[in-house]
């Protein structure tokens, strides 16, 4: 959820009356924790965690070339400041030569408090990431490239569609629905579709009446 809730309180209120159909809220101050506590974004974190939302604080780890040290202490910062006990690491390397990396950033994240990784290459990556992970992103773009994007790797049908989740932007009014049976017809459980475009496409939750009662959506 990548708007502040002082721009758009109306935003993370939605969240949190929605949370039963939520896999989880990411969060992202300022393309990461930001500098100082955001007494702003504190109090929406607060609100989502008393309705039972999972948070995940965003760290950028610019494709593994971004040093271990910094990407943890954007991770601790979010844990302390909003309570997050995950995390979304951002622009993952997809490439089986960064896996050693992803491992040792995933082990760490976890013995620091933060339970769940989340790990976005937005594209399939080698299957050894599936050991650093506890989901994948393995989509992420606009619609029109989702309609046209191949089936998923044959190694994918190894592991439950929980483990993956797609992350679909600009999506036509009415369709974020299909967007989303169409993550789970692909082997995704956890999906995210908005109609948003641009720059920062994920200033407004997914229009969760879509996606019906039984939906596992993440902003």
């Amino acid at each position: 959820m990548y708007v502040h809730p002082a721009v758009d309180p109306t935003a993370w209120e939605r969240l949190a009356l929605h949370a039963d159909r939520l896999y989880g809220v990411v969060l992202n101050v300022a393309d990461g924790p930001g500098e100082a506590p955001d007494p702003s974004f504190a109090a929406a974190a607060r609100a989502l965690r008393a309705a039972g939302v999972r948070l995940y604080g965003y760290a950028d780890t610019d494709y593994g070339r971004r040093p271990r040290k910094e990407v943890i202490a954007d991770l601790e910062r979010h844990r302390d400041w909003y309570g997050a006990e995950g995390c979304f690491l951002d622009q993952a390397a997809a490439e089986a030569s960064c896996l050693r990396h992803y491992r040792r950033l995933a082990r760490t994240a976890r013995a620091r408090g933060l339970e769940t990784v989340v790990l976005n290459p937005g594209v399939h990556p080698a299957p050894g990431y599936t050991r650093a992970a506890d989901v994948l992103v393995t989509f992420e773009g606009d619609w029109d490239t989702y309609r046209q994007a191949p089936a998923p790797p044959r190694w994918t049908a190894a592991y439950p569609p929980e483990r993956f989740c797609h992350l679909v932007h600009g999506v036509p009014d009415g369709l974020c629905g299909v967007a989303f049976r169409t993550a789970r017809l692909r082997g995704a459980a956890v999906s995210c579709a908005v109609t948003g475009h641009g720059a920062n496409p994920w200033a407004q939750p997914p229009p969760l009446a879509e996606s019906g009662p039984a939906a596992e959506t993440g902003s």
